[in-house]
């Protein structure tokens, strides 16, 4: 949109991703006051990383084919 033709956001695109951030920031932010032991705490945001990471590629590229992006 900004760099090339290539990339077509709609305003929704926006809000999801903005969902995503902030629920994501939240809950790490939450995991970090919550739990008190460092090693579970870096193990369960590594998680909570990855899970943003999987759902963002699913999203974007549908690269697991689910019903989740409409394929």
């Amino acid at each position: 949109m900004q760099f090339t033709n290539q990339v077509t956001w709609n305003v929704m695109d926006f809000i999801i991703a903005g969902v995503l951030l902030l629920s994501t920031g939240l809950l790490i932010n939450y995991i970090q006051k919550k739990l008190i032991r460092n090693t579970y705490r870096t193990l369960i945001i590594i998680g909570v990383i990855i899970l943003l990471l999987f759902v963002w590629v699913e999203l974007a590229v549908g690269i697991f084919e689910t019903p989740f992006t409409g394929n």
